[in-house]
């Protein structure tokens, strides 16, 4: 039997409107294998716990023409489907307590992206959250690791960005079929990540799957499925990224937490999560720590001793000079570069969490190497 006769079964249940990978393998345990699920009857369905009239009414509508045009859709646009159980189905995702049973993948994996972190957050995030998500991306990209996030606008969008820009890869698990470019405006980024082979896009559901709201909650779990872990840069409460940090935690990945203003409602989320216990991140070593052996094996490059990172104002970028020649507590910067010493302190911390500075005992600084 070919691939294309090995997904014929599969298709058959699964483009199905109203069945989810819970009732895909309520049907696979009630009947023993996914052919003869598919080619049940009615009366036989009925059967199953928690199959009634709308799923059999739904299963009854697929037709062998619907899985033709299924399968020329996926070719048309150069999209492989992956069976559970076919080795190239992502063995992180694969091992969860609710994987889906069929994997839509344009562009490729690679052996090395099982080093992946996800990184998530809003849409409608801050400058600093813009920032941030794109400075992570790059440090995770450059040190090998690759980047899931879902493409979505906002934190989403500038982690893929940051990874491709810094010469990564990234994978962007979608809330629609992959017939859709979904943002929009992301079009020319998706494109560039399969046709450089730069990663891959994926999703669970059919080819031509519109944008749906309910479709995103689930497609989380794609996203810390394919991860070690879960960085989240940005989240109001409630949110999206918290759902995904709840599938994380649930799946047993490390959860990674940003900190941002105590006043912004953005960052009442990752907040939560640090109360909660999630590790906070301000550089690639708070990542690559808790990762514990993967993390070690991980050797990140130096930036030039004289890189200024970007996004810094005037008062940030006049007290990193001043570390130029070496450490300094915050009395000494505050003689040298005139600047209050309220000032000058908060400045320091916003250069630490944007990882342009250490910060040490006896509230020293030291300028990143």
């Amino acid at each position: 039997m070919n691939v294309r006769e090995k997904l014929r079964p599969y298709l058959r249940l699964m483009l199905a409107k109203e069945i989810g990978p819970k009732t895909f393998q309520s049907l696979v345990d009630a009947f023993g294998d996914v052919e003869s699920a598919a080619q049940a009857s009615p009366g036989a369905w009925k059967r199953v716990e928690g199959v009634g009239p709308k799923k059999i009414e739904a299963l009854q509508a697929v037709t062998e023409d619907h899985i033709d045009e299924e399968l020329a859709e996926a070719d048309r646009l150069g999209v492989r489907i992956f069976r559970i159980e076919d080795d190239e189905y992502p063995a992180p995702l694969k091992q969860t307590s609710n994987p889906p049973p069929l994997l839509y993948v344009r562009g490729r994996f690679e052996p090395a992206d099982v080093v992946s972190l996800g990184v998530v957050g809003s849409r409608r995030c801050t400058h600093y959250g813009l920032e941030q998500a794109e400075r992570f991306g790059g440090l995770l990209g450059r040190a090998g690791v690759t980047v899931i996030s879902g493409g979505a606008r906002g934190v989403d969008t500038a982690a893929h960005t940051g990874a491709l820009r810094a010469g990564g890869r990234t994978v962007a698990a979608m809330g629609c079929g992959l017939s859709t470019h979904y943002p929009p405006e992301n079009e020319s980024l998706f494109e560039k990540i399969v046709a450089e082979d730069r990663g891959a896009l994926v999703s669970e559901l059919p080819m031509k799957t519109a944008v749906l709201a309910g479709n995103f909650p689930t497609r989380n779990r794609i996203i810390s499925g394919l991860s070690l872990g879960v960085l989240v840069i940005e989240a109001a409460l409630p949110s999206g990224a918290l759902i995904t940090a709840r599938e994380a935690a649930e799946q047993g990945r490390e959860i990674f937490a940003l900190p941002g203003r105590v006043d912004s409602p953005m960052s009442a989320g990752t907040h939560q999560l640090l109360r909660d216990g999630a590790h906070l991140a301000a550089d690639l070593d708070d990542i690559l720590g808790p990762l514990g052996d993967v993390g070690r094996k991980i050797h990140p490059p130096e930036p030039s001793a004289e890189a200024i990172p970007t996004g810094l104002n005037d008062m940030e970028s006049l007290l990193l000079s001043a570390l130029s020649e070496g450490p300094r507590n915050l009395d000494d910067l505050v003689q040298y570069t005139g600047v209050q010493t309220g000032q000058a302190a908060g400045a320091m911390t916003m250069l630490v969490l944007k990882g342009a500075v250490k910060q040490q005992p006896g509230n020293v600084f030291v300028r990143k190497k």
